[in-house]
């Protein structure tokens, strides 16, 4: 196969060159046009490219005329490259003038670069196969480019043979790096195309504000060899006519080899301005990695020039779908702050379900919270995501499969979520969960774990909390949370949050405040019916909002395994927690580990079962004593008292 494709080539090329230059000019551009209206996929790519470096400055239709005008150009400059190895230098130079002439002859042909070699920073722009075709306009230096290997040994050496014709020494930037250093070191020109993306070698930079992976290459060579470094571009100018800009040379002394990168991207952005259908469009210049976009675990990292601000950068927009219960919300609120670490860039969206949207809005690490009306279709909830902008990867917290049906319908090109998902046909990737054997791991800490495999950084685990919000000064205020959505299993007896009550305010002055949902108003009904002590009794009462708001009021939150512990826990607010038919390990307070929070739990034979009724004689809740929660209860206002 290598063989026969290298006969066609060769048959291809052979004809091209039988062909005047002009002719292949106006041929290439003929091309050009038909390759622009076959592959629609490649006119997307150019047009988001454009959008990318350009925005707001161009409007739709110029956008589409500059893509044909693009296509039109490129096609002719590729035939163009296969016919000018078979130029005469002359023919060449009848072809070729220079912008800044005195540029090229002080720093190319070295009239001032005294011993010192110079690398030439190249790009896809215009008919940059030129690059290597002039080294006869470098003499007396000697003149090499470095270069990616083609897979075909076959195609590959045809395309080298070209390069070399004119006296061009090539190195594969693979295995003859040293050749190309050697070159320098003796006072040559060493061409190196820099406009690529550069995949997990590159140093992540801003290209026209929007951050891309970026070669290093001309700048580390240049900095190490003590070279001169200077851009050097091939434009379009005519009828089979181009013109060579080079550049003043780029300072290296006293700068960070991503300093003198950057100072590349820049030049290039300023090329590419004056002619923007000579740049290659269609190269995917901003590409991301898959799953690990989140960049941090890159070996050359991040680079911001001094002064950006990354509220200034072209937004990377990630849309994490929301889980629907409260406590898991707020278990996976770390791992959104530790999303939000992993780039400077990102703009993080939540879609979460109306009831739980002000969870997400006490997150100062996400940009804006995206609310699912209630009895919403998912075909509803994608034409909200289509509203609401485009964004270039979506996470999802639920397993099920409508949610992976919401981001897939709104058209999110990159879908991940964890590979225990029941939708996997409709995500584009999947990630590993860490192995649970022993210990378990807890919900949080695998969330987080899954960011790290994303690219994030490596966050510890349990997660220090910061108090959100003041407690009431006086009187002592302990909200109380008896109920569990769940179902019975997981709620401690009634009557012995009662005698709690009654034992704790006979001995200190404070508030009990009982919470709850609406269908557990009846309990709250029953705790404070003559009670004898200070009690407000919210249960039932308050929206998510007022609870969030009276968390905060709280000097202490007394409850089950329940979402309002998870979100006392996100606020900071220290808790006392009963466990019967769950794992604390696996879904506890992750901020509980010392007082005055505090987990009460007796591990009998049947813990955990996890079921929403406990099917025998509820053992594992009953010798929680009376006592034991009392005691509890006061070693923690002890502890909050004393500053712990």
């Amino acid at each position: 196969m290598d063989r026969l494709i290298y006969l066609l080539a060769l048959g291809v090329v052979s004809f091209i060159r039988f062909l005047p230059i002009t002719v292949c000019f106006v041929l290439g551009q003929l091309l050009g046009l038909v390759i622009w209206m076959i592959l629609p996929g490649y006119r997307r790519l150019a047009k988001r490219n454009l959008r990318i470096a350009f925005g707001d400055g161009l409007d739709d239709r110029k956008t589409a005329t500059l893509v044909r005008k693009h296509f039109s150009c490129l096609g002719a400059n590729l035939l163009c490259s296969v016919k000018i190895p078979a130029l005469s230098e002359k023919k060449l130079r009848s072809r070729l003038r220079f912008e800044n002439e005195q540029a090229w002859e002080d720093w190319i042909v070295g009239k001032k670069a005294g011993e010192r070699g110079t690398v030439a920073a190249l790009s896809h722009y215009g008919n940059w196969e030129i690059n290597a075709q002039i080294a006869e306009f470098v003499k007396p230096r000697k003149a090499g480019c470095v270069y990616q290997a083609i897979r075909n040994p076959l195609m590959d050496d045809l395309v080298n043979r070209d390069r070399r014709s004119r006296g061009v020494a090539t190195f594969d930037k693979k295995k003859g790096m040293q050749g190309a250093s050697d070159l320098l070191k003796k006072g040559g020109v060493v061409g190196i195309l820099t406009d690529q993306h550069a995949g997990g070698a590159g140093i992540w930079m801003p290209l026209f504000g929007k951050i891309a992976s970026t070669s290093p290459l001309a700048a580390s060579l240049a900095q190490k060899t003590g070279s001169l470094l200077a851009m050097v571009s091939v434009r379009t100018v005519g009828l089979a006519r181009w013109e060579i800009c080079t550049s003043a040379p780029v300072p290296t002394e006293g700068r960070t080899i991503a300093e003198i990168t950057m100072a590349l991207n820049r030049l290039l952005e300023s090329e590419i301005r004056r002619s923007p259908a000579d740049w290659f469009w269609v190269h995917n210049r901003w590409k991301n990695f898959v799953p690990d976009f989140l960049l941090q675990h890159f070996k050359r990292g991040i680079h911001l020039p001094e002064g950006t601000n990354p509220s200034d950068l072209q937004p990377f927009r990630l849309l994490v779908r929301s889980s629907n219960w409260l406590g898991d919300a707020c278990m996976a609120v770390p791992a959104i702050q530790a999303m939000k670490q992993g780039r400077p860039d990102l703009q993080i969206t939540i879609l979460s379900p109306a009831k739980l949207a002000p969870i997400w809005r006490e997150v100062k690490e996400v940009s804006s919270v995206l609310e699912i009306p209630p009895d919403s279709t998912p075909w509803k909830v994608s034409r909200l995501i289509k509203a609401s902008g485009q964004y270039e990867v979506a996470f999802l917290l639920p397993n099920s499969w409508r949610s992976a049906l919401e981001v897939w319908l709104a058209g999110i090109p990159m879908r991940l979520a964890t590979e225990t998902h029941r939708a996997k046909r409709l995500l584009t990737r999947t990630i590993p969960l860490p192995k649970q054997l022993h210990p378990t791991v807890h919900q949080t800490q695998a969330l987080l774990s899954i960011v790290k495999r994303l690219g994030g950084p490596d966050t510890s685990f349990p997660i220090p909390r910061a108090r959100i919000g003041q407690p009431s000064v006086q009187p002592v205020t302990v909200t109380l949370c008896p109920g569990a959505e769940y179902g019975p299993a997981k709620r401690w007896p009634l009557e012995r949050y009662r005698a709690v009550m009654e034992q704790i305010s006979s001995k200190h002055n404070l508030t009990w405040v009982i919470v709850g949902t609406a269908k557990e108003a009846t309990l709250g009904e029953q705790l404070a019916k003559n009670f004898p002590g200070n009690i407000e009794n919210l249960c039932g009462k308050t929206t998510l909002p007022e609870l969030i708001a009276q968390l905060k009021r709280s000097h202490l939150l007394l409850t089950n395994d329940t979402g309002t512990m998870h979100l006392a826990d996100l606020l900071g607010i220290p808790v006392v927690a009963i466990f019967g038919s769950t794992e604390p390990t696996l879904t506890g307070p992750s901020g509980a580990t010392t007082p005055p929070h505090r987990i009460l739990r007796r591990k009998v034979e049947c813990s955990p079962c996890y079921l929403r009724t406990c099917p025998i004689d509820f053992r594992c809740m009953k010798e929680i004593s009376v006592d034991m929660v009392t005691t509890a209860v006061e070693e923690s206002l002890q502890a909050i008292s004393r500053g712990l």
